[in-house]
């Protein structure tokens, strides 16, 4: 798809067009809609209908409307020393060529004029004037990989070259760069390498998040490995500012904005995998903290068997999400992989004879045959007017991204109630507190009863290191604090993981689910419509066969799987 400012430029370009007497209305029409549905170029598109013979046509005409000039870069041969003014990443990313230089004024060769931000960037990086001529898109392409040579991969060969980078000195200094020598800073060729390196050995370890931190007197970077943060060597001190412009400029945001929060993205491609990172820019004292989301769909585990599921577990949940309508709720704090579940249950229902709809905050991965929708609080488009909406789409699954507030509830409830499969999640302690969590936003005990299905409460922990793992001989105390008698301690054998190379010095490597399912049986929706408390419903889920978190971890702790502080810093008693 492509945005409204963009249609009516092509159209406009297109009317010129046919008031030049070079394409006709029809043709202009057959062209718009081929640009409209396959989200092409206006030129690309009447090449297709033979509207036109070569794009170059376009290009020369749009040239002179905007009385910019046109240039066919075959007709002459670019100085390579001005040509490497601009990085060879940038010029790929936005099709762009230095071609001569006259003073501080840099002719640039460039396929989309238009878009200012392009030509403020390249103004940012050369410290020069851009004059741009319009060239052709596929012209420059070529051109491109004849000066800086063919693609090789990007990432593939940072990777590679990591022990070859320069080592570069810590140079502690008082104040920022200034800007001239910024300019220069960010196409320096350690400097790409070495911010292309820190984002390719996150994505090497299995980091779901790179932090850039910037204090007085030093850069600190830090990747979250199996949920933890984990401290880099440290970088450059005086590239802080070089680094930060150098990820903005990747991310498509305002490098000269350094007073308000930025959100971003990047898209990269290692090998054959296309990874996304999300990004967001937020002032500090010291200067602006990057953080940035891995959003890798080789890294996301959507195959339920093994999300760490004990076999009762996993049996109840299986036949809860193939039920044909009720409410199914995935509770539990921020990065306990309640969206990881909810996607593999999705995966294992989208067949070509379901409707599949989404309400995201943001949608981080997409799937092939589900419609998703990414929530836009700050254009009304919020959980439950998209889950409105979505009502009149003719749905058979809808999976809201959170219930956050009592209308949300409502209409997530109102569509359990009327045929369909409804997943959601909410930000509860544990599945048996979840119901009183919604009877406090101001829905009806019976409501809640009748709709909802079951509650499944969930965690993650860090596996044991299988490389290093050993035996603990002599029995911590901490093991107490879990809830065990000293008979049961003294039955039981543990483990740990002692450090070593595979798992970074850490003991862990990898992570598992806890699960606490509480499917809402006829006794509990009757526990429930009775106004019971929440020790009233967990009583009654135990003696059903529900297992709580902290002895599902006790039990994964006993297999040697996980550890038993683990346990006890994310599990209540």
């Amino acid at each position: 798809m492509i945005d409204t400012n963009t249609e009516n430029k092509n159209r406009e370009i297109g009317e010129l067009l046919v008031q030049a007497g070079k394409i006709t209305g029809e043709q202009l029409q057959q062209a718009l809609a081929i640009q409209k549905k396959e989200g092409v170029k206006i030129g690309q598109a009447l090449v297709k209908i033979g509207a036109i013979d070569d794009e170059k046509v376009l290009s020369e005409f749009v040239g002179k409307q905007l009385n910019i000039g046109a240039l066919r870069i075959n007709d002459i041969e670019p100085n390579p020393e001005i040509i490497k003014l601009i990085p060879q990443d940038i010029a790929r990313k936005f099709n762009v060529l230095a071609i001569s230089r006259l003073g501080r004024n840099l002719i640039v060769a460039i396929s989309d004029p238009n878009n200012i931000y392009v030509l403020d960037a390249l103004k940012f990086i050369t410290g020069c004037t851009i004059q741009p001529v319009l060239s052709e898109e596929e012209s420059i392409k070529k051109a491109i990989d004849q000066y800086y040579g063919a693609d090789t991969g990007g990432l593939d060969e940072i990777i590679k070259g990591l022990d070859e980078d320069e080592s570069l000195e810590v140079v502690e200094q008082e104040e920022d760069p200034a800007d001239l020598e910024l300019q220069s800073m960010v196409q320096d060729k350690p400097l790409v390498k070495l911010v292309d390196s820190i984002l390719a050995e996150a994505i090497r370890k299995g980091a779901s998040d790179i932090h850039i931190e910037c204090y007085e007197k030093r850069i600190r970077v830090r990747y979250r490995i199996d949920g933890e943060l984990q401290e880099m060597s440290p970088i450059p001190f005086k590239y802080r500012a070089a680094i930060i412009s150098r990820l903005k400029i990747m991310s498509e945001l305002d490098i000269s904005e350094r007073r308000l929060p930025q959100d971003g993205r990047i898209k990269i491609k290692m090998k054959d995998r296309h990874i996304d990172l999300r990004v967001s820019v937020l002032p500090t004292i010291f200067g602006e903290k990057i953080v940035m989301r891995i959003l890798d769909p080789k890294g996301l585990m959507v195959d339920m068997t093994k999300l760490g599921f004990p076999e009762l577990a996993l049996k109840n949940f299986d036949k809860a999400i193939h039920l044909p309508y009720g409410m199914i709720l995935v509770t539990g704090p921020t990065g306990s992989g309640k969206t990881t579940t909810l996607y593999s249950a999705l995966k294992t229902l989208n067949t070509i004879d379901v409707n599949i709809m989404t309400a995201e905050d943001p949608v981080e991965f997409n799937f092939d045959g589900i419609n998703q929708v990414a929530v836009r609080s700050d254009i009304g488009l919020t959980f439950a007017a998209a889950l409105r909406s979505f009502l009149r789409q003719d749905p058979d699954i809808i999976m809201v991204g959170e219930i956050r507030d009592e209308e949300t509830g409502e209409i997530a409830i109102k569509a359990a109630l009327t045929g369909h499969l409804v997943f959601s999640t909410l930000h509860t302690n544990d599945a048996p507190s979840t119901v009183l969590r919604l009877v406090d936003m101001g829905i009806p005990e019976y409501l809640v009863a009748s709709a909802t299905k079951l509650i499944m409460a969930q965690r993650m922990v860090r596996k044991i290191c299988t490389n290093c793992r050993s035996e603990v001989k002599d029995k911590p105390e901490g093991l107490l604090q879990l809830g065990l008698t000293e008979e049961d301690i003294s039955r039981m054998t543990i483990y740990e993981g002692e450090g070593c190379k595979e798992c970074n010095g850490t003991g862990y490597s990898g992570r598992t689910g806890l699960f606490e399912v509480m499917p809402v049986s006829n006794e509990i929706e009757r526990v429930i419509v009775n106004k019971g408390t929440t020790i009233d419903i967990e009583q009654q889920a135990i003696k059903e066969g529900m297992v709580p978190l902290r002895k599902a971890g006790i039990e994964k702790m006993i297999k040697g799987i996980t550890t038993w502080e683990e346990v006890l810093a994310n599990t209540a008693g």
